[in-house]
Order: C-alpha cells, then structure tokens, then sequence
C-alpha cells in the first residue's frame, strides 16, 4: 500500500502531517512519489486565508479528474481524505461539494485516522467518523536522518483576533504535559537531532496545570517550560544545540522569557513578534489586546536584554477601517522597530470572523497599493540591518548543498539568516564557525572559519 500527502499551512501542519505518515510506516506502507500511484492521498489544509482555501479547492478538482482515471479504492484507484483546518471548517460540505473526497477528518477526529486506515486495507468503507472535542498531540515524527524537528507544546487559541479563523478550527487553547515534552526532547537527542522548533498556535501562552502532594495547585509557563527544557539538555548532554519558537503573541512575551533566552544559550536569539498593524486604533478593531506603545515598549526591553537579537513579523494592510494616517503609523513603527524579515499580507475577509462583516472594508485597488508600498520598504530595511552582521563571524547549522551552486553549503545562523560558504559536505547537520564576508540578496556569503 502507498501514500501521498499534500500539506498546505503552518509548520503544525506539517507536524501532524509528518505523525500521520509515522503511522503509516509502521504499518509497512511506502510512499508514493505521485498521487497518479498511490493508494491514499491526505490534504491536509489550511483556512487561515482564501487563498489558501482557493487553492485546495482547485486541487479538488484537479482529483475529481484524476478519479475518473484511476477510479475508487475498490475499483483499485485510491482513496481521498481531507483534514486540518478547512476539514473542520466546512466539515461534511466538502463531500457534498466534492464526491471525489472520501473522508473528512477536522481538527479533532484526527485519532481514528487508524480506522481509516484499517477500512482501506480491509477493502470497505467507513460509514461515518465520530467527532468527539479531544486533542491528541501526535506522536513523535522524525525522517530517517532528520537533525531538524518541531516539537508542538500547546494547541488553539483564545485570542479571538477579529480577522482570525483560527480560534473556530483549532479550539481552546490546550497544553502538553510538560513530561512529554523532555521525553520527546530526549527520543530526539538519541536520533541526533540539532535543532528543535517548539510549535503551537500561540506557544508562548503555554500553562500546564498541576497540583502538588499538599493539593495546591500552579501553572507552569511558558518561561518556566524554556528554563526547563534548556537546564534538562544541559544535564542529558542532549545533541540538541538549538532551540527556537514559534508562534508568538506580543501580548504574552514576558520579562521573565526574555531573562530566560539571556541565560541560556542553547535558547536562539531569534524571535517572531507578529504585531499585525502599527495603529493603536486597528490594532483594538483587530482585538489584539495591546497598543501600538505596548508592543514598542516590548520590543525595546528584548533589544535591551538581547543586542544581538533579529526580530520577524507579521502585518496585515487594508484592515476594514484604515486610514491613510493609520498606513502611516503602520510604515513609521517597521521604520522604528527595524524587522530583519516581514511577512506582509493584505486583509482578506474569513467568513465567520467579527472582521468579515465591518463597515467601511478596504478596496482591493488600495490594499494592494499599500502592500507594494510596505513590501518596498521592507527590502530596503532588510538591507540595512542584515547588513550591520557583515563581518563578523557567526555560529552556523549546515542544512543542505546549495540549490544555486553544487559546491557550496547552505547554512542558517542562530538569527535564522541564510548563508552559503564553502565547506565539506560531511558537515551537513553540523555547527561550524563561519565568517560573514558579504551579502547577496538578503543571503550572507561565508567563509567556513579554521578549527572547525
């Protein structure tokens, strides 16, 4: 039997994606190389935005066509099953929309995708599939020679972000029991693992409840996690090096997880801090729960604490409402807070969201003006700051032989920058030292430094 997937979204996706394929390796099926092949094929999707939702759509049909090629599972064609966010979205209106999609499996059904699977190798059909409001976090995932790994710690969200689908398909915010995490964490280590991604739809929200032998009960946070995790490698002498997160609220970054990530080293100086719009005003429409001076005075303590540090971001143009002079505040706060990277959207309307039925909603015409004009900019502060690391010498994780040119390795920085520079390929999933000699685009151009 064999399998293929197509995984659209945010690298939770691709983390769940990666457990299901666990499970059917464990059982002896193969991957396919195609979808013309196999005998299962998983989308698994995304709802965040239109587009995406688009374009699955056209995959869909793209599918029914392939159907009538190839036929159902039991006329020796294959079966369609669709999950993640959309699946639970639109639930059963998929299979009425598309007959050529067998099972829908939304957010929270996702544990009896085993008995999807012992219905197609038992040549029947499943008549219905329970859905019971359980979160199960997939069990470990790691290809066969993987040194990178996301590790998911919570799952939702409570935010209710005005414009955000997200609350609606993932849920209430739910966290990992902090036991499983360090296991997970050490199976990793004992595959050899580098680098490690911590993962949730808002991670630094994290809190797990326990209860102590005299009944009192706290909540363990998400600085309290990092401080864990990073004192537990220490004293397993783990192969992970690195660890990063995301993603992040602004509303939940913290004093004390930045203390944390000053501490301890093995704690990357990367953060991405979505603020979204730079006006006080859009940013309460959007009910992002704090303002324009919240989010500076934040990034001004991590820049405090962490010098060396690279900010991301996220931000959406053309939120219904927006003015000119919010646009402005917009371009004026990436001036200020001097972003590495960005990525910038306009605002497209989610059915179901408070946003998708405000007034005064932004022409298509002016959106994408705006966003050329915030892309531009960009660029050029991209430019500037990346610039200011020329020079001077970085640790690197090598990833891969370059795409562009066979002799060179591609590496990422502890700032998660890219960089290419020569260096033996036994070195791939390795930490070199590597000086910055210049840039080429937004991608550094090293030199592998002697001694390593």
């Amino acid at each position: 039997m064999t399998y293929f997937f197509e995984t659209y979204g945010c690298q939770m996706n691709k983390a769940e994606s990666a457990s299901l394929e666990q499970l059917l390796t464990a059982r002896g099926w193969a991957a396919s190389d195609s979808a013309e092949t196999a005998n299962l094929i998983v989308i698994n999707t995304c709802s965040v935005r239109a587009t995406a939702e688009s374009r699955i759509h056209g995959r869909l049909g793209w599918y029914t066509a392939l159907r009538k090629q190839r036929g159902s599972a039991k006329d020796g064609g294959f079966t369609l099953v669709v999950t993640g966010c959309m699946a639970e979205r639109l639930q059963e209106d998929l299979k009425k929309q598309f007959a050529v999609v067998d099972y829908v499996v939304g957010t929270f059904q996702k544990e009896h995708f085993q008995d999807i699977m012992d219905a197609i190798q038992d040549n029947r059909t499943l008549e219905a599939i329970d859905e019971e409001p359980v979160y199960t976090f997939a069990p470990l995932s790691l290809e066969k020679g993987a040194f990178q790994a996301f590790v998911p710690i919570m799952h939702g969200c409570n935010n209710f972000c005005s414009y955000c689908i997200v609350p609606y398909v993932r849920g209430r915010e739910i966290s990992r029991s902090p036991k499983e995490i360090l296991e997970e964490l050490d199976q990793l280590s004992a595959h050899g693992v580098k680098e490690i991604t911590l993962l949730g739809q808002n991670v630094n929200s994290y809190a797990w409840k326990e209860t102590d032998d005299t009944g009192t009960e706290r909540v363990l946070d998400f600085p309290w996690l990092m401080q864990t995790i990073a004192t537990h490698l220490k004293k397993t002498n783990s192969s992970i090096g690195w660890v990063r997160f995301m993603s992040s609220h602004p509303k939940d970054i913290s004093s004390q997880l930045i203390d944390v990530i000053a501490k301890e080293r093995v704690l990357c100086r990367h953060i991405h801090l979505p603020v979204q719009h730079g006006s006080t005003k859009v940013l309460t429409e959007m009910n992002r729960k704090y303002s324009r001076e919240d989010y500076l005075a934040k990034v001004d303590m991590i820049r405090k604490k962490l010098p060396d540090v690279s900010l991301t971001t996220d931000i959406l143009i053309g939120f219904p409402g927006e003015t000119e002079e919010d646009f402005d505040q917009t371009v004026s706060l990436m001036e200020k807070v001097g972003y590495e990277t960005a990525y910038m959207y306009y605002y497209n309307p989610r059915e179901g969201t408070k946003a998708c039925t405000m007034p005064n909603q932004i022409p298509m015409e002016i959106k994408k003006k705006r966003l050329g004009k915030i892309i531009d900019l960009q660029q050029k502060i991209t430019h500037t700051e990346i610039n200011k690391r020329v020079g001077t010498v970085a640790q690197v994780l090598v990833e891969s032989v370059s795409r562009d040119n066979k002799s060179e390795l591609l590496g990422r920085t502890e700032q998660d920058e890219r960089v290419v520079f020569s260096c033996p390929e036994n070195l791939i999933g390795s930490f070199v030292k590597v000086q910055l000699k210049e840039l080429s685009g937004n991608t550094f151009r090293g030199e592998l430094c002697p001694g390593n």
